[in-house]
Formats: C-alpha cells, sequence, structure tokens
C-alpha cells in the first residue's frame, strides 16, 4: 500500500480490497466482519439498546487517546448508560486524501484494541476516501448494540426527589487536554484525556444496584448541561455542593489560566449515576472499587425547589444556578 491514502482506496475496486484486507481486517478482523457481507447478522435476546455517533475530534491523537479509541469508547458508554451490555459496533469512516497510512493504521490499531478491552466486535463497517479539502484527515461514524440488563432501564426522566448525584471521578480531564493539545498550551502539570470504555464497571454497577435511575456521560457540554437535561426531563431541581465536586488541580489551573469552567468541559471516561439516597453509598463502594471509578463521590441531591433548574452551592455558601451550555465553548473536541 501507498504511504499515504489515497482517493483509489475509496473506490471499491482492487485498492479498496487491500485496504480492508491488510489493515482493518488485520486489527478489526473477527468470525463476522471477516465474512466481508453487505450487513452482519447478529445474535441477540430481549430488549437492545443502540446508540449512533460521530467522531471528528481536532486534532485526531492527544495525551490519552486517539479518535479511533475514542469512537469506540464514546459508543460503548452510550449503550452501557442504558443499563445494557454492548455487544457489537459498526464504523464507518471518511477519510481525507493524503492522510498519511501510518496515521490510519494507528487509529485502527487503537479501535481494535479499545474493542478488545470492552468486550465488543466491530461486524460491519464502510470507508469513503474524499478529495483534499472535503473533510479534516479522518472523521468516524459509529453505532452500537447491545442486551439490555437492567430492569427497570435507566433514563434521564427518571430522576426523583430525594435521589443522590453521584460523579464517576474527576471532571474536565479530556476538554482541557484536547483543546491543550490543539493550540500547543504547555500546561505546569501535564493533563491527560480520561477517554476509556466504563461498560464493565457500568454492568456491575446495574446488576448489584437495580435501583439506579439515571446513567449518563457528561460529554459535550460537561457536567452542567449534562444535569440541566436531567433535571428538565425528569421536572426536578439538582442542588450541587461545589467543594464536593472533583476537579484535577492542573485542570483548575488551566481553566483559571483560559477562563474556562471545568463544569462545562467534556468528559469521556466519567459518568453520573441518580439513584435513591439509600442506596449512595453501596453505589460509591462499587465504583470505588473500580480503576476507573476510584474518585467517585457524591456531589447533589434533587429536590423540587426549583423543578428544571441546576442550582450550585458555592464555597462561600452563596447559591447560583447553572444553565445550559450557550454556544460552542470547545468546537471539535469529539
Amino acid at each position: 500500500m501507498s504511504d499515504k491514502v489515497l482517493l483509489d482506496y475509496g473506490s471499491g475496486g482492487r485498492a479498496s480490497q487491500r485496504l480492508i484486507s491488510e489493515l482493518f481486517l488485520k486489527y478489526l478482523g473477527n468470525d463476522e466482519l471477516d465474512r466481508l457481507n453487505d450487513a452482519a447478522v447478529l445474535s441477540l435476546s430481549g430488549k437492545i439498546a443502540m446508540s449512533t455517533d460521530s467522531f471528528t475530534v481536532d486534532p485526531i491523537f492527544f495525551p490519552g487517546g486517539d479518535i479511533g479509541s475514542l469512537a469506540v469508547h464514546g459508543t460503548v458508554n452510550d449503550v452501557a448508560m442504558m443499563g445494557a451490555v454492548p455487544r457489537y459496533i459498526t464504523c464507518g469512516y471518511i477519510i481525507e486524501e493524503g492522510l498519511p497510512m501510518a496515521d490510519l493504521e494507528r487509529i485502527v490499531r487503537s479501535m481494535g484494541e479499545a474493542a478488545e478491552h470492552a468486550g465488543v466486535k466491530v461486524v460491519t463497517g464502510d470507508t469513503k476516501v474524499v478529495p483534499r479539502g472535503a473533510c479534516d484527515k479522518i472523521f468516524i461514524n459509529t453505532t452500537g448494540i447491545g442486551e439490555v440488563i437492567a430492569d427497570p432501564t435507566p433514563s434521564g426522566d427518571a430522576a426523583r426527589k430525594g435521589d443522590a448525584v453521584l460523579v464517576s471521578g474527576t471532571i474536565g480531564d479530556h476538554g482541557l487536554t484536547v483543546l491543550g493539545t490543539r493550540e500547543g498550551l504547555d500546561f505546569e502539570a501535564k493533563v491527560q484525556s480520561d477517554s476509556a470504555a466504563l461498560n464493565h464497571l457500568l454492568v456491575k454497577l446495574v446488576r448489584e444496584l437495580p435501583e439506579v435511575h439515571v446513567l449518563r456521560d457528561p460529554t459535550r457540554g460537561g457536567l452542567a448541561t449534562t444535569l440541566n437535561e436531567i433535571t428538565k426531563s425528569s421536572n426536578v431541581c439538582c442542588e450541587l455542593t461545589e467543594t464536593s465536586i472533583p476537579v484535577r488541580p492542573e485542570v483548575k489551573g488551566g481553566c483559571s489560566i483560559l477562563g474556562l469552567d471545568p463544569l462545562y468541559l467534556a468528559n469521556e471516561g466519567k459518568f453520573l449515576c441518580v439513584l435513591p439516597a439509600e442506596h449512595a453509598d453501596k453505589a460509591l463502594e462499587i465504583m470505588r472499587a473500580d480503576p476507573l471509578g476510584r474518585d467517585a463521590c457524591r456531589i447533589g441531591t434533587m429536590t423540587d425547589a426549583n423543578p428544571g433548574k441546576v442550582v450550585l452551592v458555592t464555597q462561600l455558601g452563596g447559591k447560583r444556578l447553572l444553565g445550559m451550555l450557550e454556544g460552542e465553548q470547545l468546537p471539535r473536541i469529539c
């Protein structure tokens, strides 16, 4: 193969077949994908959860991950938030002519490693090559499918008065890392994306605690925007305690320099859990037993004081409303 992606690789001809067999099947191959049929035949039982997503992150490589692992992690996590065991993923690639083949191989290899760790199979896909300038390096579209094991299924409209609000770890890591890498910023302390597959931890959580009301991953728009979505759907108020929200010192420092609020920065390896307060301690015990949840903590409570609102109790004891993210704080973040 050429050392750069050529338009010929998207033609459907001999070059396309070489790209599929020598690159994609090398890292993503399995008993279903290897058949190279027009569609995958899958085995599932009962209710399924399904999610689709597109990834256009800039830069495509960053500390803690790349667009390939991010695509797998983001899709797996979305399915798992529905109390489901992710099983299968589809991947569509739109690749700019001229992308170094070494970069494409690195991305596909990363996807294969992420899928293997998450325990999912990439069962079908598609590749298109577009002329230079028609896209920025590479865009990836994915769909994930999983078997729902939670009963009832966690849902964004299921939060109730008195529920505890938990977060699985520190916030803002991914957003600040991508921005810093994109702009070539050198923070005093290194920051790294939290991109990770959360499905193994989430499956354990919903199996041991079927009382979980809401599971959400605070990606674009961050913690504050995600909580606003939940409170509006559930018609409750979320009261957060500022001193309880975990933020790494290096993220706080970077946000202070750049004038950013970590509550609105994207996360790719954290989740929110809303459940009855009497089960909060057990949930935290389960989360903290996993490396991906070791910094889990309770950050707030659902009330009926201001339905549809998110209220932050500040360090000084005052209160302020946290609205939805206005505009695009950080474009091309995932």
